[in-house]
């Protein structure tokens, strides 16, 4: 299969339903052959901006780009777009080979090209063996391959992903994630992924967009969206983070945040604050440890052995709980109901500051 590589672009994109703005100022840039994840709560506009992008919603401001050329005049069909859906849309009363070939015969392509490229669209995704079973003869994992190969049979500028992993059990959506993942890179198609699932768009996305309501809040690869998230709103979302409200106060070349109780971090120095600044310390479970002294005091309120790991909540006179997640050692006691501990960040780095607003 050849590689395809089509550079998909959102200028300016706005969408309104009335007084209602589901989108917002969209500005995106996908390179040839790039993966990315659309990643936000419902309603944060991530669908609409998939139907805009497929040419089912025709945007209210803005343009949509292939190759630097726009589509906004173009139909579904004429743009090239291949969508797989959450229920995966195949149709029940074709065979598996019927399905993959409807694409193909909706864009006119001769008889005989089409018998071949279903089978070789079939041994993509592994399936040839099912060609001629009807999809209730499949499983769900099996439908999706179906309904992938159907798309990625016509060669399309840009495949779109739409919840596609929703409709599967926990254990068989890590594997179709892998398997997508797979055909996606061997097809060399440019992707948009939507999703809920935190999980999904950092396992298998090359940058992720993060959404809401209506807009981007921050765009990067998965470890940055992870590591340096750029508003409290991204970092609570993906992952788990523990917030924490104080004052911000500068001290030489270095910087703290003043806790209620007195207790303070030492955190890095953030451009924009000054003295007295009312904000957030956001600090993972990860990057939290007990320590013999110093840091946050607080008291043990449960005790989750999670395999590997133990994750203690502790409440701080800061007045909220913090999830600390630590290796579970088999010659070290875990930590007691009541117990009171100190508990303090890996590193001042480990702490991000935002604005309390």
């Amino acid at each position: 299969m050849a590689l395809r590589g089509h550079r998909l672009q959102l200028d300016n994109i706005t969408q309104r339903f009335n007084d209602y703005v589901a989108v917002s100022d969209i500005n995106l840039d996908v390179a040839g052959g790039e993966m990315v994840a659309l990643l936000g709560p419902s309603g944060c506009g991530k669908s609409t901006l998939l139907r805009i992008v497929s040419g089912f919603i025709r945007q209210t401001e803005g343009s949509v780009l292939f190759d630097g050329q726009p589509v906004d005049h173009l139909s579904p069909s004429q743009r090239g777009v291949g969508i797989v859906f959450q229920n995966y849309a195949l149709f029940p009363h074709m065979t598996v080979a019927d399905n993959v070939a409807y694409g193909l015969q909706a864009h006119k392509w001769p008889a005989e090209k089409i018998k071949p490229r279903v089978a070789e669209m079939l041994a993509l995704v592994h399936m040839t063996e099912f060609a001629e079973r009807k999809p209730r003869q499949l499983s769900g994992g099996q439908q999706q391959r179906i309904a992938l190969a159907r798309c990625l049979a016509i060669d399309p500028k840009v495949l779109l992903l739409d919840e596609p992993f929703g409709a599967l059990d926990k254990n068989l959506r890590l594997d179709m994630q892998i398997e997508v993942k797979r055909l996606v890179r061997e097809a060399g198609v440019t992707t948009i992924l939507v999703t809920h699932d935190q999980e999904e768009a950092l396992s298998m996305a090359d940058r992720i967009a993060v959404m809401s309501r209506g807009r981007i809040e921050q765009v990067s690869p998965p470890t940055e969206i992870y590591d340096k998230p750029q508003t409290l709103f991204v970092n609570q979302f993906v992952g788990t983070t523990n917030a924490i409200p104080g004052e911000y106060f500068c001290v030489g070349n270095k910087a703290k945040v003043t806790f209620a109780g007195g207790s303070s971090l030492d955190v890095p120095k953030t451009p924009g604050y000054i003295d007295s600044s009312k904000v957030v310390v956001s600090i993972r479970p990860e990057q939290l440890h007990v320590v013999p002294s110093a840091g946050l005091v607080g008291t043990v309120k449960a005790v989750m052995p999670l395999g590997s790991h133990v994750v203690y909540d502790i409440e701080v006179p800061a007045g909220v709980s913090l999830k600390v997640s630590e290796p579970r050692e088999g010659r070290v006691a875990m930590r007691r109901t009541g117990e009171t501990v100190h508990v303090a960040p890996t590193s001042p780095d480990a702490c991000h500051v935002f604005p309390a607003s």
